[in-house]
C-alpha cells in the first residue's frame, strides 16, 4: 500500500475497561483491505450513546464521530492520499432495498458500526470500509468537520423527518439542551429560517446559555413551564418537537404543547412514551415518528451548510482535549456541564 507518511506498526490507544475508568494500551494498526481506507485520525466528539461503553466497558476501541486524513489505502479504492473527511458510522451495504432508495441509516445489511462493533476513532489510526468516507473541504478544520456527523447530520435529519408530515413549520420545542439537542437548534435556524421561534428546554443553565447564545429560547424546566414560555410569546402551540432527551417526562411535555397537526419526533433512545390514542393523536392529527441518526447522502447539504456557517455552528463545541485527557473529557461531559466536547489527536 502506498502511505502519506510513514505508518507505525503499533498505537497506543485508550481502553475502556469499565466503572468509569480508561486506562492505555497497545493495539495494531490495521492495514486496509480491498475497497478499504486507513485513516490517520485527528479528532472524534464524544458523545452521550458512549455511557455505556464509558461505565460498562468494552474491548472496542470507541469514538463514533470521527474526523481524519487518509493515510494509506486499499485495492479498489478511489479516494487520494491526504484526502481529509469524517466517517458515516454505519458501514451501509449499498444493495438492499433501502440502501437503493437512499436510505442508508436503515441499511437491511449493515456491516458494522464504526466505534460499537468495530474500532473507532479514539485510535491514532482506524480502518473503514471506503464507502462511508465523507471527504471535506480542507478549509475546514477536523475538529469542527465532526459536527457533520452527529449534531447536524442527527439534528438536519429529525427536522426533515418532521416536514414530511408538516411542511409548514412555523415553532419548534427542543427536549434537552444537551450536543444533540443544540445541533438540533442550529439545525432548525439553518433549515427554517433565524426567524422561526426554537425553544429549548432543559433544568442544565450551562447548556441553556449556549442555547440562547444560538438564537434558542431558552427554557430552565426548574423555575417555568414550557406552556408559560410558550404563552409569553403569544403562542398557543408549538408546530413540531424534538425530543433528544430520551426521558419520558421530556417526550411528555413536548407532546402536550403540541398545536394540532403537531408532529413529535424521537431522536433520544431511551424511556417510553405513553399515548392517549384518542386525544393526543386521532382528534389533533397529530404524528409520533422516529429518527435515527441520518442519510448518507445529507452529508453533502449539510457540507455547504457548515462552509457558510462555520462560526455559528463553532459554538457548539465547548471544550477540547487532548488524547491523554480523555478520562478528564468523559468525566466533565457526563457531568452536564458542556456543549459537545471534542477529543484531538
Amino acid at each position: 500500500m502506498t502511505t502519506v507518511k510513514h505508518v507505525p506498526q503499533t498505537m497506543t490507544v485508550p481502553l475502556f475497561v469499565g466503572q468509569g475508568k480508561i486506562e492505555y494500551g497497545e493495539k495494531q494498526v490495521p492495514v486496509p483491505g480491498p475497497g478499504q481506507l486507513l485513516l490517520e485520525v485527528k479528532a472524534n466528539a464524544l458523545c452521550g450513546s458512549d455511557r455505556s461503553q464509558f461505565f460498562e466497558g468494552t474491548h472496542t476501541t470507541p469514538g463514533h464521530e470521527a474526523a481524519g486524513i487518509v493515510a494509506a489505502a486499499g485495492p479498489n479504492t478511489k479516494t487520494a492520499l491526504g484526502t481529509p473527511g469524517v466517517v458515516f458510522l454505519m458501514d451501509f451495504c449499498g444493495e438492499c432495498r433501502n440502501c437503493q432508495l437512499g436510505f442508508t441509516n436503515q441499511c437491511l445489511g449493515k456491516r458494522a458500526d464504526y466505534g460499537f462493533s468495530h474500532d473507532g476513532g479514539y485510535g491514532p489510526y482506524m480502518v473503514v470500509n471506503e464507502n462511508v468516507f465523507f471527504a471535506v473541504d480542507p478549509s475546514i478544520p477536523l475538529t469542527e468537520a465532526t459536527m457533520l456527523l452527529d449534531i447536524m447530520g442527527t439534528g438536519g435529519h429529525s427536522i426533515k423527518r418532521a416536514q414530511l408530515v408538516h411542511p409548514d413549520v412555523g415553532s419548534v420545542l427542543v427536549a434537552g439542551a444537551g450536543p444533540i439537542g443544540l445541533g438540533v437548534l442550529a439545525m432548525a435556524k439553518l433549515l427554517l429560517g433565524e426567524e422561526t421561534p426554537v425553544f429549548i428546554m432543559d433544568f442544565v443553565q450551562y447548556r441553556l446559555d449556549v442555547a440562547e447564545k444560538m438564537g434558542a429560547i431558552p427554557v430552565n424546566l426548574a423555575s417555568e413551564t414550557i406552556t408559560e414560555a410558550i404563552h409569553k410569546i403569544g403562542l398557543s402551540g408549538i408546530d413540531i418537537a424534538i425530543d433528544t432527551s430520551g426521558k419520558t417526562a421530556g417526550r411528555q411535555t413536548a407532546l402536550d404543547a403540541l398545536n394540532q397537526r403537531g408532529v413529535l419526533v424521537c431522536v433520544g433512545h431511551g424511556q417510553e412514551l405513553n399515548l392517549q390514542v384518542s386525544s393526543d393523536l386521532i382528534a389533533t392529527e397529530r404524528a409520533v415518528l422516529g429518527s435515527e441518526y441520518f442519510q448518507y447522502n445529507e452529508l453533502e447539504e449539510n457540507h455547504h451548510l457548515i462552509k457558510g456557517n462555520l462560526s455559528y455552528l463553532s459554538q457548539i463545541i465547548t471544550h477540547r482535549f487532548g488524547i491523554d485527557k480523555i478520562q478528564e473529557a468523559y468525566e466533565l461531559f457526563f457531568n452536564g456541564d458542556t456543549g459537545k466536547v471534542i477529543i484531538e489527536l
